[in-house]
């Protein structure tokens, strides 16, 4: 059997992918091998993949089929595209040895192992997570922040959605598993953990007996000592309740802000997408947050031109874009994604418009950013020092509220709270100094 000595590993897509990909990178390095920054060295190419978007997916196979005449190296797809398409990527990619689904990363070396003794193309996907998954093995390149997993999957079924599709069902973590994870890595050195799951705040609704929820899990890890800073996302405005607001407001630990996702500015658009939601419901918690937690920051996404979306949606869109103020958003033109309920429906509004419609919101985002960072001018904020920045002498951090700032400082402060001037900015980033 071949020995596979040299790994590359791109991932797309969101923070859940990024941390699977860390978790894949772990296992493969306890095989023995290493990981290469130029994937013409590397024995084993490994892509683990996004499905959220039609772009996402494009920009992964243009890939994949530049690989033809692969010269004795093993290429494997892991993630959403794998839950998606399953075995239809070998019929469009015969180059590919395996694909491994999103529940199934822990079967990696034993889906390679298969792959080598046979010779022939692997494919094991799952719709149900497999619980045994070691998440304490996972390879993180960053020092100071790290991902951790509390739910997989989601339940909610957005009509434009591949999510519970690709992930499965709401599957929560043990809360005991979550906290040793979390006390370990401050342990080594982390300062700040942010929670992942399609959905944290439908942590332990699957298990009810357990008589905990996403609220008291923040109380749990605030206890922490040593832990700088706890973010989570993403959330469904659903399950943002009272206690969640309250949670942020008194807990030291977890930043004032939360990814508190839109969607659509119209209700009957928020129906056909299966949100769950009104907008005076959205608009109601998100009063009700502001009150409790005055300075916090929300964070939102946006999909304009969904089908059968007109004009006057769209204005009630941007005038709810508008009057929130998000700090952070992510704006996106609709894209049908087989499978979903709305693929079955008419994409009617054509891709002009949805362009137009897109630039006019981005172009609003823009506005409404440079007016937020001109008010965020002068103050004093607190940094988490991330890393070192390109330049020497400088280093890298972010507010609590998730905002970028560049500054001077020795390295042997990064890992550390700082307290930063804010005088300046250059494009998305903050420039600062001590004083």
């Amino acid at each position: 059997m071949k020995k596979l000595k040299t790994f590359f590993l791109r991932t797309y897509g969101c923070q859940m992918n990024e941390l699977d990909s860390e978790i894949m990178k772990g296992l493969l390095e306890r095989r023995g091998m290493q990981q290469v920054d130029d994937e013409n060295n590397a024995d084993l190419l490994l892509f683990n993949t996004c499905s959220i978007r039609d772009l996402a997916e494009r920009k992964v196979m243009g890939k994949l089929g530049q690989l033809k005449g692969k010269k004795g190296r093993f290429i494997g797809v892991a993630g959403c595209m794998a839950n998606s398409k399953k075995e239809r990527l070998f019929k469009k990619l015969p180059d590919i040895d395996f694909v491994i689904g999103t529940n199934n990363i822990s079967d990696l070396d034993q889906v390679l192992n298969e792959v080598l003794e046979t010779g022939r193309p692997t494919l094991r996907v799952s719709d149900q997570f497999e619980e045994h998954l070691d998440y304490l093995i996972a390879k993180r390149d960053d020092p100071v922040k790290a991902f951790v997993s509390i739910i997989r999957g989601c339940d909610k079924f957005c009509t434009y959605c591949v999510v519970p599709y690709t992930r499965g069902k709401e599957v929560s973590r043990p809360l005991r598993d979550i906290v040793e994870e979390c006390q370990k890595l401050v342990d080594k050195g982390y300062r700040e953990i942010t929670l992942l799951g399609q959905n944290v705040n439908s942590y332990g609704r699957d298990q009810p007996e357990w008589r905990v929820r996403f609220h008291d899990l923040l109380y749990y890890l605030d206890q922490i000592k040593g832990l700088f800073r706890i973010r989570f996302m993403t959330s469904h405005p659903v399950d943002i309740h009272v206690e969640l607001m309250k949670a942020v407001r008194d807990l030291p630990s977890v930043c004032e802000f939360i990814h508190f996702p839109l969607q659509a500015g119209s209700n009957r658009i928020l129906k056909k997408m299966h949100r769950m939601y009104t907008v005076e419901e959205y608009l109601e918690k998100v009063a009700q947050l502001r009150e409790l937690v005055p300075h916090v920051a929300l964070g939102t996404d946006i999909i304009v031109g969904f089908p059968t979306e007109t004009e006057e949606e769209f204005q009630e869109t941007y005038d709810k874009f508008q009057k929130i103020e998000y700090s952070v958003a992510f704006l996106f033109a609709y894209s049908a994604r087989k499978g979903t309920p709305a693929f079955r429906w008419k994409d009617d509004v054509s891709e002009e418009e949805k362009k137009r419609r897109l630039q006019r919101l981005l172009k609003l985002y823009e506005e409404m950013a440079k007016a937020d960072k001109e008010k965020m001018l002068g103050q004093e904020v607190e940094i988490l020092v991330e890393s070192k920045h390109q330049k020497k002498g400088y280093l890298k951090g972010r507010t609590r509220c998730w905002k970028k700032v560049i500054f001077s400082g020795p390295d042997q402060w990064v890992g550390s709270l700082q307290k930063v001037f804010l005088h300046g900015y250059s494009h998305q980033t903050f420039l600062g100094e001590i004083r």
